[in-house]
């Protein structure tokens, strides 16, 4: 089914409440309830529970979706339903009383979490906030999951100018597939209306690795200092969209 075809689907979903067409919907974004529902596994709720949570709020979003937004409904679906279970988690741990210990880390840990980003402009990994703590890093992840504290593996640069950072950097996101996923579809709806040669510039430039000399010669018809310009124009715009976006 292509963009085209689904967009008319949902459309006709809009205007006649049609069941049946809205079970075609789910059916085609089935999977993105099954991937977030599997990267929770492992903390406290069965895949089965976390599946039903997951496949609900999908059908909640189905109805909710404004199919005239420019958002792909992809990127709209994968923030709810995470935001959803997520909710559901901290609902859960309410009632579950949290051991001293793990909950003296999770007070720790969010204390030089918040230190540090201030500090640094960033979050710290995993490894940073275990080392510098002396905790292991599985007790650290454990008191991430307690205290809802997200944390990032920093950002990616290198010398050759302050924009030239992993598109990675504008986003809070874990390290895991599910992530990866997400973020790509964040990206891919934010570059929705960018012109060939600027989708190119942010693929050689942040997927390929490339620095701007070689994007310039890729690109052909422009030099190191106009790639500079146009890649800082469009980390600006990336920037704001995905800032709205989360």
């Amino acid at each position: 089914m292509t963009d085209e075809e689904f967009n008319e689907l949902f459309q006709r979903y809009k205007e006649t409440g049609d069941i049946e067409i809205r079970n075609k919907i789910a059916e085609k974004y089935l999977y993105i309830a099954d991937i977030i529902a599997k990267k929770f596994v492992g903390r406290g709720v069965e895949y089965g529970d976390l599946y039903q949570v997951a496949a609900l709020a999908l059908l909640q979003g189905i109805d909710k979706f404004d199919p005239t937004r420019e958002t792909l409904f992809s990127t709209y679906i994968t923030s709810r339903i995470t935001g959803i279970i997520k909710n559901y988690f901290r609902d859960n741990l309410r009632m579950v009383k949290v051991p001293r210990r793990l909950g003296e880390i999770s007070v720790a840990v969010r204390k030089y979490s918040a230190e540090y980003e201030k500090e640094n402009g960033k979050k710290p990994s995993v490894k940073t906030i275990a080392q510098a703590l002396s905790y292991s890093e599985e007790e650290v992840v454990r008191a991430l999951e307690v205290g809802g504290t997200v944390s990032l593996d920093g950002m990616a640069g290198s010398a050759e100018e302050e924009s030239n950072k992993s598109l990675y950097a504008l986003l809070a996101v874990d390290e895991d597939k599910f992530d990866e996923f997400e973020l790509r579809e964040t990206i891919r709806a934010a570059m929705h209306d960018f012109t060939d040669i600027e989708r190119k510039l942010i693929k050689y430039r942040f997927a390929d690795g490339l620095s701007q000399v070689e994007t310039a010669k890729r690109l052909g018809n422009m030099g190191q200092m106009q790639v500079s310009r146009l890649e800082r124009k469009l980390l600006a715009r990336l920037k704001e969209r995905l800032t709205k976006a989360i």
